[in-house]
C-alpha cells in the first residue's frame, strides 16, 4: 500500500513511498520520469520513494553546494561536480538522485561526496542507499546543521571532520546556510575560513 506523506503547505517537500517494486519497475519509473523537472525517485529493496523537493529545500542544498565549492577552490581541492546524477546498483537494489554529490581529485563511476537535504521526517533511508552504494561520505542538513557520515567497513558512523575536507570546520560551514542571503553568506565564509 502506498504511503503519502502530505505537505502541510504548498512550500514543503512532497512524497510518495511505493512498497512491492520490482528493479524492473524502477528502471522503468527512471526512463519514463527521469527527466522531469525536480522530481526524484529513491529506490531501496523494494521500496521506491517518488520525491518533489521544495524550493526551500532546493535553496538550501545550492547554498550547502556553493559553500562548499568556495571552499574547495580556496584551498585547491580539486572537485568535480555531478549535480543530481541518477546512481544505482542492481545488485544492491539501490538508486536515487543526491541533492549534490561530487569526486574529488579524478572523475570515478560514483561519487566521493555527498549532500542531502532532511526538511521533513519519513521516506526510504538514503543512508542505507548510499551505503549500497559505497559512497564514502554523506554531509546531511537537518534540523538546521550538518552532520557528516563516513563510510568504514561497509556501516556509516558520524565523524566530525572529512576525509576530503580534512580542515573545513562544518560548524563554520553551518553557520553560513542562508538561503535566503547566498551572496552575503558565501562572502562572510570566505572571510572566516581566511582568518
Amino acid at each position: 500500500m502506498a504511503t503519502i506523506i502530505q505537505p502541510s503547505s504548498p512550500t514543503e517537500e512532497q512524497r510518495l513511498v511505493l512498497p512491492g517494486v520490482t528493479w524492473p519497475q524502477y528502471e522503468s519509473l527512471l526512463a519514463t520520469l527521469g527527466d522531469y523537472p525536480g522530481l526524484r525517485l529513491i529506490y531501496l529493496e523494494g521500496t521506491l520513494e517518488i520525491f518533489m523537493p521544495s524550493a526551500e529545500h532546493e535553496m538550501i542544498k545550492k547554498i550547502i553546494a556553493r559553500l562548499l565549492e568556495r571552499y574547495a577552490e580556496e584551498v585547491d581541492i580539486p572537485l568535480h561536480g555531478y549535480g543530481s546524477t541518477t546512481f544505482r546498483r542492481e545488485a544492491q537494489a539501490r538508486g536515487l538522485e543526491p541533492d549534490e554529490c561530487y569526486c574529488v581529485g579524478t572523475l570515478k563511476e560514483f561519487p566521493d561526496f555527498a549532500i542531502e537535504v532532511n526538511l521533513t521526517s519519513g521516506g526510504v533511508d538514503k543512508l542505507a542507499v548510499y551505503q549500497g552504494l559505497g559512497i564514502p561520505e554523506v554531509l546531511i542538513w537537518q534540523n538546521q546543521q550538518l552532520t557528516l557520515y563516513d563510510l568504514r567497513q561497509q556501516l556509516y558512523r558520524e565523524v566530525s571532520h572529512s576525509q576530503f575536507f580534512p580542515a573545513l570546520n562544518l560548524q563554520v560551514l553551518a553557520q553560513h546556510v542562508r538561503p535566503q542571503e547566498q551572496p552575503q553568506a558565501i562572502k562572510d565564509f570566505l572571510r572566516a575560513i581566511r582568518g
